[in-house]
């Protein structure tokens, strides 16, 4: 298998999750890091043929292989992406290399807390939540956080000494209503304390207390007839509900951290390992390998031979290791811990929805390959019951409707590999034809087909395939052989007496080929007729739609759509407008027109 069709293969077989993707060169070496909302939609844009920028032309020249990891939201996407870009350098990468990261929010350690934002990680001076990839929600919560728990601003380094001897006055951020001064003891420091939990919580993602705060103070105003006051609260309520998130994936109370899963396949006897390492707060490393199984391993069999393996590849110094399970083995100074909730529990299932996610993908792609070799044991099989010089990958069908003779019609239908080439498929108007002659019909349509596939020099089919039976097998012969001088095959596919297709033909003079109807073969040759049958039916359909709307007012000249729409509204059909006099027809056009109108018909 070259590289693109390997390519091929991971892209198209994506999840369509938000997630992160790593590009590769032959050396194995991450040259890109990229993020998305839908893994299978990005990913697949690079391949697309009408790429122009050359610099990503460039890139997907250099790509040898691809990974990806699943995340839960966008936002952790892209906290996951200046991570990986921060820890690997990717050549093509431009933005994100230097020091610099997202924001986080503070809780300091102070005597009176402060709640602000800062690049700078300090775990001394406080609690650090986020970080948060989109600046705009981070002041979002910010504000909501300031307006509802109104915590001090000001950096000065209270102590309990400072506010109980009352040194302070409390300061103009009070009189706005900013602050409740507990710096001078107009809010207890017990409820300073409290509101600051709260926070915490907040921002841990814990918001059913502060949504149900919000929520009744918007009623208790709106009863109380202040709407200005309650849509404030109403505002704040809805900011709180969109934007305010903790990410499950990237936290500073989890460093130095290995996460590992396994997933096992029954059907292939594979297991999935999911690897995770978290460092200084974020995910840097994430990788699914497959394993076979030996002797029916289980999963913590299989987790205890390969987690020494994972961590000596990547170095890992980690103290601590998440697993889903308690494990029967032993690694100096490294404790295994099995969580059952909170940020640890998070990232636990985040490695099994990735170990998960490549199991899934791998069974897609097992699941095409298998039938891709199915589909070529079938054309094998077709070209040995019509003894072919070459393997019928390109077949194309052709089928005529008409009614009495009327608008008629064909369609050709283009198989590739025994799968319908949609963007293939082609109408023709019968043009040289008058009356019911299904055979003229047939030589019309093959002859202008097969002229000019000669004329643009276009691949001919490897094999012909009529609806019908001998006498279209004839007509079509006399084109390709007589009139064109060509040598491709053609079988026609003919019916019983109940209209059921129940013979394949092959030959001249044609022959019955000894085909099971129950056969898988002959399925998909009934399935390639019947398509061949709808599309041509329903060009047919179309055009006899067309003609039947059309009116005998469309043949007055100088009488337009909007004209003939004000006619129909008030004389509702031809024969009323037909016998109208000049007047009637004056007052719903005008004169002018109306003159033009009555002399068509009189």
């Amino acid at each position: 298998m070259d590289t693109q069709d390997y390519l091929k293969g991971i892209y198209l077989s994506l999840p369509e999750l938000p997630g992160t993707y790593q590009f590769y060169n032959n050396e194995g070496k991450i040259i890109y890091v990229g993020k998305a909302k839908n893994l299978k939609r990005r990913v697949s844009s690079y391949f697309q043929k009408n790429i122009l920028d050359k610099k990503t032309r460039f890139l997907v020249s250099k790509i040898c292989d691809i990974s990806y990891s699943v995340v839960n939201t966008e936002d952790d996407a892209l906290l996951i992406e200046d991570s990986l870009i921060k820890q690997y350098q990717p050549k093509y990468n431009m933005m994100l290399k230097d020091d610099k990261t997202y924001p986080s929010i503070c809780v300091s350690n102070e005597f009176l807390p402060r709640v602000f934002k800062t690049r700078d990680i300090d775990k001394k001076k406080g609690v650090y939540f986020g970080p948060y990839g989109h600046i705009s929600k981070m002041y979002s919560i910010l504000d909501v956080v300031r307006k509802v728990y109104k915590p001090r601003s000001c950096s000065i380094p209270f102590t309990e000494e400072m506010v109980r001897g009352g040194k302070f006055k409390p300061c103009v951020e009070f009189q706005l209503g900013n602050c409740n001064a507990p710096c001078n003891g107009n809010q207890s420091l017990e409820d300073y304390l409290d509101n600051i939990e709260q926070i915490r919580n907040v921002l841990k993602g814990n918001i059913g207390e502060l949504l149900k705060y919000l929520k009744d103070k918007m009623i208790i105003c709106s009863e109380k007839l202040e709407f200005e006051k309650a849509e404030v609260y109403k505002q704040r309520y809805l900011i709180i509900k969109e934007f305010i998130s903790k990410s499950e994936i990237v936290s500073r109370t989890v460093s130095n951290v290995d996460v590992f899963s396994v997933v096992n396949d029954e059907v292939t006897k594979k297991a999935f390992v999911n690897y995770i390492h978290v460092d200084s707060g974020a995910i840097n490393q994430s990788f699914t390998y497959e394993y076979n199984r030996e002797n029916d391993e289980d999963e913590r069999e299989m987790l205890c031979k390969v987690i020494p393996e994972i961590r000596d590849k990547f170095d890992s110094d980690a103290r601590e290791i998440i697993v889903p399970f308690m494990l029967n083995l032993e690694i100096e100074d490294v404790c295994f811990f099995v969580p059952q909730r909170g940020e640890k529990r998070h990232l636990l299932k985040l490695s099994e929805l990735n170990a998960r996610q490549y199991q899934f993908n791998c069974s897609k792609r097992l699941k095409k390959e298998y039938s891709e070799e199915k589909l070529k044991g079938l054309m094998q099989n077709l070209q040995e019951q019509l003894h072919l010089n070459k393997l019928p990958y390109h077949i194309e069908c052709f089928d005529n409707s008409n009614i009495s003779g009327s608008d008629a019609v064909a369609g050709c239908v283009v198989y590739k590999g025994l799968k319908p080439s949609r963007k293939d498929y082609r109408r023709y108007n019968i043009k040289t034809v008058k009356g019911v002659d299904d055979y003229a019909s047939m030589r019309e349509v093959v002859s202008r087909r097969y002229k000019r596939m000669i004329k643009e020099n276009t691949p001919l089919p490897d094999l012909i395939i009529i609806d019908g039976g001998k006498g279209h097998m004839e007509a079509v012969r006399s084109v390709i052989v007589d009139e064109l001088n060509l040598s491709v095959p053609i079988a026609g596919l003919a019916k019983d007496n109940r209209h059921r297709t129940n013979e394949l033909l092959f030959g001249f003079p044609p022959q019955v080929i000894d085909l099971r109807t129950n056969s898988e073969l002959f399925k998909i040759l009934t399935q390639m007729q019947d398509e061949v049958h709808r599309f041509a039916i329903s060009f047919h359909r179309n055009k006899r739609s067309k003609r039947q709307l059309h009116s005998v007012l469309d043949d007055i000249k100088g009488i337009g759509p909007k004209s003939k729409k004000k006619l129909l509204a008030e004389l509702r059909t031809v024969q009323d407008i037909k016998n109208a006099d000049l007047k009637t027809l004056a007052n719903i056009l005008g004169s002018a027109k109306a003159m033009i109108v009555y002399q068509f018909f009189h």
